[in-house]
């Protein structure tokens, strides 16, 4: 049972490009640059602008942007490509509660199996299995960090019946 304290509330609400200054931030925070695993505003602002890609937000008691998702679903076919909370919001359910938004919005999109790919020994791994995702491939030396070391992905997914 985790000890960490609970935030008095979590509030989810769409995103939008004009939020990207909060993903960033949030994004420098959260990715350790020797993985690799961060992606640039103008990655997520093209991402965002295609068919099918959603951004959620994550506000915490402090009323301050804590995390966010971006994911997609094209022809029955949803991805988590994106799930980042920072570090001092960590432990207090709002990854959570953005990969159970994730998760109610893909099935909504009509998505019938929700990916997500990560780097392999990342700790949020348990948060995944904890909701039923299973480990469905690897690639080998997919990231590359900041000092050029590589490191290998897991691919991840999660029925949506």
């Amino acid at each position: 049972m985790s000890t960490a304290p609970q935030p008095r509330f979590v509030e989810l609400r769409a995103g939008a490009a004009t939020d990207m200054a909060a993903v960033a931030a949030v994004m420098a925070a959260a990715f350790d640059p020797r993985f690799g695993e961060a992606w640039s505003s103008s990655q997520c602002l093209g991402m965002l602008a295609l068919p099918g890609v959603w951004l959620t937000l994550a506000r915490d008691e402090d009323a301050a942007v804590a995390g966010f998702a971006m994911a997609r679903v094209v022809a029955g076919d949803a991805e988590l490509l994106l799930l980042a909370v920072r570090p001092p919001a960590r432990g207090r359910g709002i990854g959570a509660a953005l990969l159970r938004s994730v998760i109610a919005d893909a099935r909504d999109r009509d998505g019938e199996r929700l990916n997500l790919e990560m780097r392999a020994g990342n700790s949020a791994v348990a948060l995944y299995r904890a909701h039923g995702f299973v480990q469905v491939g690897a690639r080998r030396d997919y990231y590359r960090g900041s000092t050029g070391e590589r490191h290998d992905a897991h691919t991840y997914a999660l029925t949506l019946d």
